[in-house]
């Protein structure tokens, strides 16, 4: 990422405390119901979360928020929705960060990630879990990596996707050690998930959620490593890639809400008030716990560093290995 991107991904989160457009009124903000755009298919772990956070901010700002899905593109489509809709605090997005951070690095986006959003609040972070199906011979993350650097293309890794979250992971892991894996990409997760069931390959990166967690108690894979900042509560016997000298490869999916660039600061301040309250709130923890994600808040700007420093790292490592879409 150039120097002037991140500096534009600073200055959107500086935005929050700035001084803003006054034909807003966000006195009398909110004054209707507030439209959520949701970036994935109804009834995934995303989507259950962003309508109960809805209902506590439909509880705690007095107004309905209506949550409406917009999948495609990675979570892209979503989002030019919520950039090309009026700055009035009366559409917001939720995502993952990755059609910020990600995306720009392989194609052109229909809206600029840097100029036509602002961060409001980051939300959760869901953890990356590096699995050995019934096919891996390889017990734990030192024995995978001996693996493929004593038989280089062994080890097949399957991942979501080219350009994927788990593809950046593994080919920070394979640049690390020294070691040659064997990508294989899919073109979304459920077929990955289907023929690693069935051992069509050694290893598979996936989000962590509770029907992999059954998954890894019935034995039907076995946990290598999580990427994420901490150790999971459900599996605590896991280590992160962290700890196992593969800070760089430690990568989670953080999701957050955004707004339409030139949303008054003082309703920008607001919802970050109102998200950060929420996800302190136990019955909200509880349900996001359930599902292996770990809710995280803190200030607007902080949230847009975040995603500068993943975007420049993303951009390293693609650059780096040469990654590019079909």
């Amino acid at each position: 990422m150039t120097d002037s991107l991140r500096r534009s991904w600073l200055a959107a989160g500086a935005l929050a405390v700035l001084p803003m457009l006054a034909w807003a009124q966000p006195q009398s903000w909110p004054a209707r119901p507030i439209r959520v755009v949701v970036s994935y298919p109804a009834g995934g772990v995303s989507d259950v979360v962003a309508r109960a956070l809805g209902d506590k901010l439909t509880a705690q700002l007095g107004q309905p928020i209506v949550v409406e899905n917009k999948a495609g593109a990675g979570g892209a489509i979503g989002l030019d929705q919520v950039a090309k809709s009026q700055p009035d605090g009366y559409t917001l997005g939720f995502s993952a960060i990755s059609p910020l951070a990600l995306s720009p690095h392989l194609g052109k986006l229909p809206f600029d990630p840097a100029k036509d959003l602002v961060p409001v609040a980051s939300v959760m972070y869901s953890p990356v879990l590096l699995l050995g199906t019934k096919r891996a011979t390889a017990k734990d993350f030192g024995q995978l990596i001996a693996q493929a650097k004593k038989d280089p293309g062994s080890i097949r890794w399957a991942t979501a996707g080219l350009a994927s979250l788990g593809h950046i992971m593994l080919e920070q892991i394979a640049y690390t050690a020294k070691a040659e894996i064997t990508h294989i990409p899919y073109k979304g997760g459920g077929q990955q998930l289907n023929d690693g069931l069935s051992a069509q390959f050694e290893v598979l990166s996936t989000n962590a959620g509770p029907a992999v967690l059954q998954h890894i108690k019935t034995g039907s894979f076995h946990a290598l490593a999580v990427g994420a900042p901490k150790r999971l509560a459900s599996l605590p016997n896991v280590p992160t890639l962290g700890e196992l000298g593969y800070p760089a490869a430690n990568l989670s999916s953080l999701f957050g809400i955004f707004a339409p660039a030139g949303t008054p600061a003082a309703i920008v301040d607001r919802l970050n008030t109102e998200i950060n309250k929420a996800l302190a709130t136990p019955d909200l923890q509880a349900k996001l716990a359930a599902t292996d994600n770990v809710p995280t808040g803190g200030k607007a700007s902080e949230f847009a560093r975040q995603i500068a420093e993943e975007s420049a790292g993303n951009a390293r490592i693609i650059r780096a290995a040469n990654i590019k879409l079909d």
